[in-house]
């Protein structure tokens, strides 16, 4: 458990003391909003209020108030435990550094997995209210799966966003869901909100996620998510193919590269 003391740096409290004093326009709430975002992004666990405000020098009552708005403009999140984590991640990058670095750390790993199965890998990473492909090596084979750097996933459909989902606090989750919408691809997606919810807890028991014609006919995909270390997903990455091409005794096999390779990834991140 991390201790208040820890959970901000100092050096940016002093900074923000002396901003104030020698600026009479400072914001004092705007800045201690500013102080709760750099600590909680620093910090590897959810913290609670007590922890949040005695870093910061506020009352509770005080500290609430800003992390509620702060929550209430998706940048701040609250696990059902009510500790307090920013949204998309933690650490001292930001979240599009955060992403560039699992972009790179990323690449021999997918391109292992494609020369092995020949088949299209690709990586996606969850932002503020969507999933998204920032990462995708085509499969070399004439007929095949492909992907786009820049899509929208489904969180109710594609294995990705589904491995992505799974593996967020329950308001980001329903979040996701609400900003895509329970849009019908074909006859397997899963539209029915209990039903989706059940995938999700098959999904955490797994840890992995399958589409099976659920985004496009004819296709099937694998994804496994890659975490941090509080258990919640930066992001997934995936093997998709057409179904002619997958053997009756493959899919453990491919599910267990799958699964290894974002371990690789996420042990890597941290």
């Amino acid at each position: 458990m991390q201790s208040p003391s820890k959970s901000l740096p100092r050096t940016k409290k002093t900074t923000n003391r002396a901003v104030k004093k020698a600026d009479p326009y400072f914001s004092r709430a705007i800045g201690k909003a500013f102080e709760l975002i750099d600590g909680l992004s620093q910090s590897s666990t959810p913290l609670t209020l007590n922890q949040l405000s005695a870093s910061v020098g506020l009352t509770k009552t005080s500290t609430f108030r800003i992390l509620h708005t702060l929550e209430a403009l998706g940048h701040v999140s609250k696990t059902a435990e009510g500790r307090y984590l920013i949204v998309g991640g933690h650490g001292s990058q930001r979240p599009l550094q955060r992403i560039d670095r699992m972009i790179q750390v990323s690449a021999p790993i997918l391109e292992r997995l494609r020369r092995e199965f020949k088949e299209t890998i690709s990586l996606a990473a969850v932002f503020e209210n969507h999933i998204e492909v920032v990462s995708t090596l085509e499969s070399p084979q004439l007929i095949r799966m492909g992907n786009t750097v820049g899509r929208i996933l489904p969180p109710h459909a594609s294995s990705l966003g589904k491995a992505i989902t799974a593996f967020q606090p329950p308001q980001i989750r329903e979040r996701l869901l609400r900003s895509y919408g329970m849009t019908l691809f074909t006859p397997r997606t899963i539209v029915d909100e209990t039903a989706i919810q059940e995938q999700f807890q098959l999904i955490q028991e797994r840890e992995y996620a399958e589409d099976w014609e659920e985004s496009t006919l004819g296709g099937c995909c694998f994804g496994a998510p890659i975490r941090r270390p509080n258990g919640y997903a930066i992001g997934a990455l995936s093997l998709s193919m057409p179904k002619i091409h997958l053997k009756t005794d493959e899919q453990p096999r491919i599910v267990s590269a799958v699964r290894r390779a974002a371990l690789d990834i996420q042990t890597q991140l941290v």
